[in-house]
This record gives structure tokens, C-alpha cells and sequence, in this order.
């Protein structure tokens, strides 16, 4: 899939309200909560026009029964997809627009997603330094095959610096 980078738009927080209304019509009871996460929940984040949400469930083995339902709406169902716990859904095609990620109430990877879109939001620095990166990353590589594993260990360093802001604010 082609790297398609946008500025920031506040329409992503209007996508991701209307996502979350249409997801607990389909989805009920099983639903704890939902979270936007990723660029785009990042108020002058440069991203990838597509919203990262997280559907927190009791039961995360639950989530398959809906997965012939949800491919007849037009998701494509990835499963874990490299992140054992979770289930992937992505919605648009090629074109996409939203990847659904659910996880069960006790799932790490909960607390590192959120606490990493919780420090670019507290620190803008850092959200720009990151844009800058990705629209460096953007210009070298066209395709997303490449442009994903290429901000890796960026990325990977920017979540240990979250990690300790948060251990610090919690008085760890």
C-alpha cells in the first residue's frame, strides 16, 4: 500500500466518534471501552489518514464470533497479526481508513499504546520531531512494506522515553 501522509485534521476525531457508535451497535456488551491512539489521535501530528482504535473487551476470544459479520461490512480480519492477544480488523481496502484493535481488559500492549499517545500529546516537541521523522521516512519510502519497519527503533526509543515519563509521573 502506498504511504500516504496528511497534516493533522480534526475531522479524525469525528471519523473515530462515528466508528465507535457503528462498533458498539455491532459489537454490544462485549465492548469495555474504546480509545483512539496512534498520529491521529495527536493534535498536530502529521499521519497516515487512518485512525487507530482500540475496542478494550472482557473476552478477546469473543471478538472471532463476529468475524464473518464484520467481513460482510467490508473489514478485512487480520487476527493477531504479529501482537499475540490482540485482533486486527482494517476497514477501506486500499484506500483504508481505520484499523480496529482489540484487546482483552488485561493486555499490556493497552497501556503502552495509550501511555505513548498520552506523552506526544503532553510533550508537542516531540509529536513535531516524530512528524518530521515520518515525512523524512515518506520521501524514502513509497510503500508501506517499507516505511513501517523503517520507524521501528524511532519508534521503539520514543515509547521507552513514554514509558519512563509515565513511571515518573505515577511515582514509580
Amino acid at each position: 500500500m502506498k504511504v500516504r501522509l496528511s497534516d493533522y485534521s480534526k475531522e479524525w476525531a469525528r471519523l473515530y466518534e462515528n466508528e465507535v457508535a457503528f462498533l458498539s451497535a455491532i459489537f454490544g456488551d462485549e465492548i469495555v471501552r474504546f480509545e483512539h491512539f496512534g498520529s491521529t489521535s495527536v493534535p498536530g501530528m502529521k499521519a497516515k489518514p487512518v485512525i487507530d482504535m482500540m475496542g478494550v473487551v472482557r473476552n478477546i476470544d469473543r471478538i472471532d464470533a463476529y468475524n464473518d459479520r464484520m467481513r460482510l461490512l467490508g473489514y478485512d480480519i487480520a487476527g493477531e497479526w504479529g501482537i499475540p492477544g490482540r485482533r486486527l480488523l482494517r476497514k477501506g481496502g486500499e484506500e483504508r481508513t481505520h484499523h480496529i484493535h482489540f484487546y482483552e481488559t488485561d493486555n499490556p500492549q493497552i497501556e503502552r499504546h495509550l501511555v505513548f499517545r498520552d506523552y506526544l500529546r503532553c510533550h508537542p516537541a516531540e509529536a513535531a520531531r516524530y512528524s518530521r521523522f515520518k515525512e523524512e521516512l515518506a520521501e524514502r519510502h513509497a510503500r508501506t512494506n517499507e516505511y513501517s519497519p523503517a520507524k521501528k527503533a524511532f519508534v521503539s526509543e520514543m515509547e521507552r522515553l513514554a514509558l519512563a515519563w509515565y513511571a515518573e509521573r505515577q511515582g514509580r
